[in-house]
């Protein structure tokens, strides 16, 4: 099957796939939607996709079957550097592994997010919740093209390999600048395309709902990025996922006007150089990174 050109269409696919996924949870058999050879993981792709790619301590912290429901190529809990009292939104949250990883780094005083727009997976995630005893939690059934959060919600957004599987990735990213607060923080592991990907590989419906044919390159990202106005872009490959893509980590920043870049932080903003390097108005609120006089 080749990938359509419908944007419904290829939803329903997509839904399809990790409808089947959440199924497939259920009979106690690892799943992921990441797999270009089907629900199910084989073990040469355990290492690449799934629960392995977070530490046994945080896997020991939830049920099996938010464990086991794992579909990512990452661990974007690992790199969000979560505080308390933090709001937190997980694009495309599936058994909700990240959801309540993150709902336990922010705390009682904090909040996690989970959207997804697959009502098996949001079943199972609530499953999952209950057995976990997590409390600070809320799922949300939509699209994280169109997201059911007021603007300036959340001070961070996460995903798992989920954004490739888009029919439309730079709407997504406008839509998580929207939700972001001014200084919020954008920390999502994703499938980075090589530039020459064949396109064999980006028409086959398998390797896009495997998280391969969709994903973006490291320069359409962050081209993407910058036009939904998110700066401080960094994308670090972790690992090769395909002969044509790899697992990376992207973080970007929403720019808070009253304060300085985190490069600018990092170079200057000492005491007695707040003034002219974080802004008076920052300086004097011993904030955004900047140090008190």
């Amino acid at each position: 099957m080749t990938v359509p050109t419908d944007q419904t269409e290829l939803r329903d696919v997509v839904r399809a796939r990790y409808a089947a996924a959440a199924a497939t949870v259920t009979t106690e058999r690892d799943a992921s939607c990441c797999s270009a050879e089907g629900a199910v993981i084989t073990d040469a792709q355990r290492e690449q996709f799934g629960s392995p790619l977070y530490d046994q301590a945080d896997r020991e912290q939830l049920p099996d079957a938010a464990v086991l429901a794992s579909l990512g190529c990452g661990n974007p809990i690992a790199v969000a550097e979560l505080h308390e009292g933090e709001t937190v939104l997980d694009l495309g949250s599936g058994g909700g592994i990240d959801v309540l990883l993150s709902a336990k780094r922010v705390g009682p005083t904090g909040l996690a997010y989970g959207l997804d727009m697959t009502d098996e997976m949001l079943d199972l995630a609530r499953r999952n919740q209950a057995e976990a005893g997590v409390t600070n939690v809320q799922w949300l059934r939509g699209h994280i093209e169109e997201i059911p959060l007021p603007s300036a919600t959340v001070d961070v957004v996460i995903s798992n390999c989920v954004i490739n599987l888009s029919a439309d990735k730079p709407q997504v990213l406008r839509e998580a600048a929207r939700v972001l607060k001014p200084g919020g923080r954008f920390a999502v592991s994703d499938v980075i395309a090589d530039p020459d990907m064949d396109q064999a590989t980006r028409s086959d419906m398998v390797a896009y709902t495997g998280c391969i044919a969709g994903a973006l390159t490291r320069d359409q990202f962050t081209g993407a990025l910058a036009s939904a106005g998110l700066t401080d872009i960094t994308i670090t490959e972790t690992h090769r996922v395909h002969a044509a893509a790899a697992s990376a980590i992207v973080r970007a920043s929403k720019p808070d006007p009253g304060c300085c870049s985190t490069v600018d932080q990092a170079a200057c903003c000492e005491p007695t150089d707040n003034a002219s390097c974080c802004g008076t108005d920052a300086s004097a609120a011993c904030g955004c990174g900047c140090g008190c006089q």
